[in-house]
């Protein structure tokens, strides 16, 4: 792998970081330790295979209920259009506190699957732009 040791980041931090930004990622080894630094552009970009999906199913009282697939969230709604924006400020705030405890939930076997999601909502970080990638199945209750 093409590597930067951590030394020479440190004596060039603002030209590497530069690079990073404005050229290509960059991979710095650090001991036993490997990271990549790159823009959020690129991280957008990896992350664009990554799609927030979920079912939507008509209740009998006429409200929507729609349940992420990735996740384990659930709201419920008047109607889909709210459900929908409920579900995007859910998964805005779980991605939030993933990555507020993310040394703890990124190794759960359970939600270590969440991490591209988190990351992708993170880097979105609006409500309505969460909304939007929503990709939704309809069920009919």
């Amino acid at each position: 792998m093409l590597t930067v040791n951590a030394t020479d980041v440190r004596k060039d931090f603002s030209n590497i970081i530069d690079q990073a930004v404005h050229q290509r990622p960059l991979f710095i080894k650090r001991s036993k330790d490997y990271l990549c630094l790159s823009n959020l552009a690129t991280m957008e970009s990896i992350l664009s295979i990554y799609h927030f999906t979920a079912e939507t199913e008509l209740e009998e009282d006429g409200s929507y209920t729609i349940t992420s697939n990735e996740m384990d969230l659930v709201e419920n709604g008047n109607t889909e259009e709210e459900a929908c924006k409920k579900l995007a400020e859910s998964i805005l705030e779980y991605a939030q506190e993933f990555y507020e405890e993310y040394s703890l939930w990124s190794k759960a076997p359970n939600r270590k699957k969440h991490i591209p999601y988190v990351l992708k909502a993170i880097i979105l970080s609006d409500v309505k732009q969460i909304a939007e990638e929503i990709q939704k199945g309809v069920e009919q209750g």
